[in-house]
């Protein structure tokens, strides 16, 4: 598995993607095939003020149902209403697939470089 490089991951196995004080938001390959075929999400409604580190949301599968991790602190800008009407989309393209965006303020959870995100899953 190649992971982008141009975003920052988390152990919950999410992927952010920093513009300015923007965060775009994602599951990584690792955690859509860990889950299994994704049938639901619910994300964080635009407004909802999120805490880095905290759950904000759910993904559920055939297999589970798992808690999201805002990987930022902030306020959701965006939902991806396009992923909430396919969630499928989450195993098909989970890098080109973004869930929900956050304006921060600056606090992040702890992010782990590409390299540092490989590690941890092949461990």
């Amino acid at each position: 598995m190649s992971l982008p490089t141009d975003r920052q991951y988390t152990a919950e196995h999410e992927w952010v993607q920093l513009s300015g004080d923007v965060a775009r938001v994602g599951v990584t390959e690792y955690a859509a095939t860990s889950l299994g075929d994704v049938v639901y999400l619910d994300l964080p409604d635009v407004g909802t003020q999120i805490t880095a580190g905290q759950t904000c949301g759910e993904i559920e599968s055939t297999k589970s149902v798992s808690d999201l991790y805002a990987p930022v602190t902030g306020e959701v800008a965006e939902v991806n209403t396009e992923a909430v009407d396919n969630p499928e989309l989450v195993n098909t393209d989970p890098f080109g697939t973004w869930l929900f965006t956050v304006r921060t303020t600056g606090q992040t959870a702890e992010l782990l470089e590409a390299d540092a995100y490989t590690a941890l899953t092949q461990g």
